[in-house]
C-alpha cells in the first residue's frame, strides 16, 4: 500500500523525501488548508479526490506526499521557495521526485493523465 504524509512547507517537504529516499516518491504540491479546512486554490480541491484514487496505480512501495504551499499570499509571491528552489510554477502540481515528469494545474484532476504518471517506471 501507498504510504501517504501530509506536510505543511518546504522544509517538512524536505524532511521526509530524506525519511524516505530510495522509494519512489511522488509529491502533490496543493494551497494550504484555510480554517475552514479547504484549500484556498480550486483547482487543488478539484484534483485531490482524482490524485488520492489513483494512488491504487502506482507501486506499493512509493510513497505520496502531499505538501501545503502556504497561504495564496505566500504562494503569489514570485520568489517562494517553492518556485525558486524546486521550480513548481502553479498548483496543483503532482510530480515524480527526482525527475522531470509532472502534471500542473488542470492536469492533475485527469485521471488517465494522473494514472499514466503514477504507474509508469
Amino acid at each position: 500500500m501507498v504510504k501517504e504524509v501530509h506536510v505543511e512547507g518546504f522544509e517538512a517537504l524536505q524532511k521526509a523525501v530524506d525519511e524516505h529516499k530510495g522509494r519512489q516518491i511522488f509529491v502533490l504540491f496543493s494551497g494550504s488548508l484555510g480554517s475552514d479546512g479547504m484549500s484556498w486554490c480550486p483547482d487543488c480541491v478539484a484534483a485531490d479526490p482524482v490524485v488520492k484514487e489513483s494512488l491504487r496505480v502506482a507501486s506499493k512501495d512509493a510513497v505520496f506526499i502531499h505538501c501545503g504551499v502556504g497561504d495564496r499570499p505566500f504562494w503569489k509571491d514570485q520568489k517562494n521557495i517553492f518556485r525558486m528552489k524546486l521550480g513548481i510554477k502553479c498548483v496543483p502540481t503532482l510530480m515524480k521526485w527526482g525527475e522531470q515528469k509532472r502534471l500542473e494545474d488542470a492536469e492533475c484532476a485527469k485521471k488517465d493523465l494522473v494514472e499514466m504518471l503514477l504507474e509508469d517506471d
